[in-house]
């Protein structure tokens, strides 16, 4: 049994990852570290969670920290590039789910995410957690960074179609849509109920962050890099991501099965019957990414549709299928939860 702590763990990422780790039959929560919630029972503070969890929120100070295997953080970006370095010790696995080591290039960091990049030296260990992509480093890595949520629904929809040859990486075009989860618990405008139902809102217009982590992994798989047009969109529901992925065919034969045999040994993943358009309903609560690939032959363009649930398989679910595979344990230990329907 392992020993897992979280830090930053009020969030909606973090609590899914509680929600997680307490049915992992190898992990044991040795912590929750939150500076705004120290002392606070987790059960006061998330009544969900009664009878399932009887730690109280620690600070960083508390000591159990030392006692974890396992460190995940559930933080804001900003936090892992400063506070990872402190605290860093061998032996122990981090896992970052925040943006702040996905970015290799310092000037690209600074001018996406608005603040001083990582150490290059934090940056070069750690590996992108990517399991369908990355597996082999992942086995060996001691810091992760988890993918963003975005990224992973649109790299997962893209990549088999451009590392085939069967579609063009130039003028791709993402069209991102999520539910109000995905900004987090704080309060905004821009997620305020009366501001959000019934409404759709695209926001950060030629600007998310996601942006240039598509673009680099994409390019990483191909050895070719070109931009790529991605816009977000926010939607008046609590949970999912879809990505409908345009881009320019080259060859229309067997793409069915070129997207199959890429992801056969990819528990994850599941590819949709030709014709058929997953829904974000049918990954709910699951670690599960739906695709579906149609040919429009009247533009000759390959459309693709991929689903996630933003806090599970766009975020915690992910992170717990990397600890997965860096502790040797199977891939799918713990995450084999089915959607929730309807």
């Amino acid at each position: 049994m392992k020993q897992a702590a979280v830090i930053g763990g009020t969030g909606y990422g973090a609590l899914e990852l509680i929600r997680i780790l307490e049915r992992h039959p190898y992990i044991q929560i040795s912590a929750l570290i939150s500076r705004s919630e120290e002392g606070e029972p987790v059960a006061d503070r998330y009544p969900h969670l009664t009878t399932l969890v009887d730690e109280k929120f620690t600070g960083l100070n508390s000591g159990l920290l030392e006692k974890a295997d396992i460190v995940f953080f559930a933080t804001p970006a900003g936090v892992a590039k400063e506070l990872l370095p402190r605290i860093q010790k061998p032996g122990v696995q981090y896992i970052d789910l925040s943006g702040d080591l996905r970015i290799d290039s310092p000037d690209e960091y600074e001018q996406w995410y608005g603040g001083e990049a990582p150490s290059e030296v934090l940056q070069k260990e750690a590996v992108y957690g990517m399991p369908e992509i990355n597996s082999e480093k992942i086995k060996q890595a001691e810091i992760i960074s988890n993918p963003g949520c975005f990224a992973t629904a649109a790299l997962l929809g893209i990549i088999p179609a451009v590392v085939s040859g069967k579609a063009s990486q130039k003028d791709i075009i993402i069209d991102g849509k999520t539910g109000v989860s995905g900004a987090g618990r704080k309060m905004s405008m821009m997620t305020h109920f009366s501001e959000t139902n019934e409404n759709i809102k695209a926001y950060k217009v030629g600007s998310h962050q996601h942006t240039p982590e598509i673009e680099q992994y994409l390019a990483q798989e191909t050895a070719a890099d070109h931009p790529v047009s991605f816009q977000t969109h926010l939607i008046p529901m609590t949970r999912g991501i879809m990505c409908t992925c345009y881009l320019s065919l080259n060859d229309p034969s067997g793409l069915h099965e070129t997207y199959q045999k890429f992801y056969e040994d990819h528990p994850f993943v599941r590819i949709r019957p030709e014709g058929a358009v997953p829904q974000t309903k049918e990954v709910y609560g699951s670690n599960y990414c739906d695709i579906g690939i149609s040919v429009d032959k009247r533009t000759g363009r390959l459309l693709v549709v991929s689903v996630i649930d933003n806090l599970v398989k766009g975020a915690s679910g992910q992170a717990v299928q990397n600890m997965n595979l860096m502790n040797g344990w199977k891939e799918s230990e713990g995450l084999t939860e089915i959607p929730l329907y309807p």
